[in-house]
């Protein structure tokens, strides 16, 4: 398949039936959650009166949620909240109970993430269209409802697909079959969006979706590359050289 926007997919089919997303970087700009987790351990800090730069917290907040991520066995699931309970203790030098610190990490969440330019937008058109919308992410599945709502598009999936729900994360093939069983379409007239080439693109294309590179590196499993989310509607409407 041509990883050239301009080349287009020669497998492309003449209708698509879905189009799935992936949440963090596709939807969920990355820079606004990294700003929301910097507001909650500066607030952490001040908060528990502890004796560390915001740096130097900072620095141990994502060495100890790295670590809890890295040690996980292939592609078996880990939910990030246990990794923000490990990063929390590395920051205070203590447990504190999930009760404790749920509401401010979520409020320092729901203050400062930002949708992607045109992914709300994008979503919301492609959602009164007649085909399938749905989200294939490794995000825990309350948090990435939560933040679909955050963004007014929650009721404009058709489906959503969590790790936390299959127990694996992509590239693992069980997140890819779920997605396409709860929808009812044929993976070879589905799109996959994402923002990493081995989880979201490779792993789609190796289930025989379409993959699409927003943001993700180069490889043969690209079908499409965009740089912007609303470029999904040109590939929809067929409107890239086939």
């Amino acid at each position: 398949m041509s990883a050239d926007p301009r080349s287009g997919d020669p497998d492309a089919p003449e209708e698509w039936e879905a189009v799935f997303w992936d949440v963090g970087g596709v939807v969920l700009d990355l820079e606004s959650v990294r700003a929301a987790h910097t507001a909650f351990v500066a607030d952490l800090l001040e908060r528990r009166d502890v004796d560390a730069t915001i740096e130097e917290a900072i620095a141990a907040w994502r060495s100890a949620v790295g670590d809890h991520f890295r040690e996980r066995d292939g592609t078996a699931f880990r939910a990030a909240r246990d990794g923000y309970h490990k990063g929390i203790e590395a920051v205070v030098g203590e447990p504190i109970p999930r009760a404790e610190w749920k509401p401010p990490f979520r409020e320092a969440v729901r203050s400062s993430i930002e949708p992607v330019p045109g992914a709300v937008e994008t979503v919301e058109r492609l959602a009164a269209r007649d085909l399938h919308v749905g989200v294939v992410s490794d995000v825990d599945d309350e948090e990435g409802r939560w933040m679909l709502e955050q963004f007014g598009v929650r009721e404009a999936f058709d489906s959503i697909t969590t790790s936390e729900e299959v127990g694996r994360t992509k590239p693992d093939p069980a997140m890819f079959e779920t997605a396409l069983e709860k929808a009812g379409v044929a993976p070879e007239r589905s799109l996959m969006i994402g923002d990493r080439y081995e989880h979201d693109v490779e792993g789609a294309a190796e289930a025989g979706l379409h993959g699409v590179a927003f943001g993700a590196e180069d490889g043969p499993a690209v079908s499409y590359r965009i740089e912007s989310p609303l470029e999904i509607l040109e590939i929809v409407d067929g409107e890239r050289d086939e």
